[in-house]
């Protein structure tokens, strides 16, 4: 079996259990055995599931949350010592107080560069602050150089919209609890949202300002391979110094990230490179098990060669996976 490494597998740490919003919280709700032991854990168990998967290396990714910098800290410094139990096993992105955008980049030279004992291998961050801040402004500058310097990746995964976009784009009496939360959320709004945010940050010229700069986004690339075509043609009049679809060759992977279906793939893989697409789980609300079982069928499908497979399983996060 070739190895595995996986990148969106998230943890809940002790620092960040006091200042968890009633939306995250809520996730203890979720029909998913187990889930909330999975989530706070970082240590045999989530090897335990890790081995029913064939995982080899598991890159613990803090879920996004509105942590202080010294919370932020206090959270890294428990994936820390998870890696250092486990060496052969774990590696980190580090999650950062995002509000605060020098601390943000502050800390992710400090987990990144080596100083914190341990090389993290980037950073997973909330799609905007609680306030439903996103971060192409020039006071993210600091943040983006930072990860360019370092040559790091920067995941950016979704959250919960903030209260003014809740109420006027999802909130509704008419439709039952459940379905007012899945839109906003799981089942569509999370991901249109960090798409939208990947568009601000092109559109903004971030990426003419930071060329270097990667970035990561789940989910089989949160609907943008379905629209690409036509957002490449509207956005070449933008007067970006290189168009969309260079950007989304040169500076963007995308993730698996608990999306079992090939049918996906089918468009994927012909308008996107085939080392940009990476395999990923979303642990714990997804399971390692399902996503072997996504990957056999991936092998049999005919939709890649042996070569490509072992890309995405982990040869193409090689050249960045940099770990003590």
């Amino acid at each position: 079996m070739l190895p595995i490494i996986t990148l969106e597998e998230h943890f809940l740490s002790k620092a960040s259990l006091k200042s968890l919003s009633k939306k995250t919280a809520g996730l203890q709700q979720l029909p998913i055995p187990g889930l909330w032991d999975m989530f706070t854990e970082a240590g045999p168990l989530r090897i335990q599931h890790m081995d029913a998967g064939k995982v080899s290396l598991q890159v613990i990714s803090h879920s996004p949350c509105e942590l202080s910098p010294e919370q932020s800290r206090a959270a890294n410094n428990e994936v820390i010592e998870a890696i250092r139990s486990y060496p052969t096993r774990f590696a980190g992105f580090a999650v950062l107080p995002v509000e605060h955008p020098e601390q943000a980049a502050a800390e992710l030279q400090r987990t990144c560069s080596g100083a914190a004992g341990v090389r993290f291998v980037g950073a997973l961050v909330e799609n905007h602050t609680e306030a439903g801040k996103y971060y192409e402004g020039p006071e993210y500058d600091i943040l983006w150089q930072k990860a360019s310097d370092l040559d790091v990746l920067i995941y950016l995964h979704q959250t919960w919209q903030s209260d003014a976009v809740f109420e006027a784009a999802y909130n509704s009496s008419t439709v039952p609890d459940l379905v007012t939360t899945d839109i906003p959320a799981y089942a569509f709004g999370w991901h249109s949202d960090v798409a939208a945010h990947l568009l601000r940050l092109f559109g903004a010229g971030v990426f003419d300002r930071f060329p270097r700069l990667k970035i990561i986004i789940g989910h089989f690339g949160e609907m943008i391979p379905f629209m690409l075509q036509r957002i490449v043609r509207i956005s070449g009049r933008w007067g970006n110094a290189r168009n969309f679809q260079q950007v989304w060759n040169e500076n963007i992977w995308l993730t698996t990230s608990g999306n079992w279906s090939l049918d996906p793939l089918v468009t994927i893989f012909r308008n996107t490179k085939k080392d940009r697409i990476l395999y990923s789980v979303d642990y714990p609300f997804a399971s390692n098990e399902n996503g072997l079982k996504w990957l056999e069928e991936l092998e049999v499908s005919g939709l890649v060669s042996k070569e490509e497979l072992e890309g995405i399983q982990w040869r193409n996060r090689a050249g960045w996976m940099h770990r003590n």
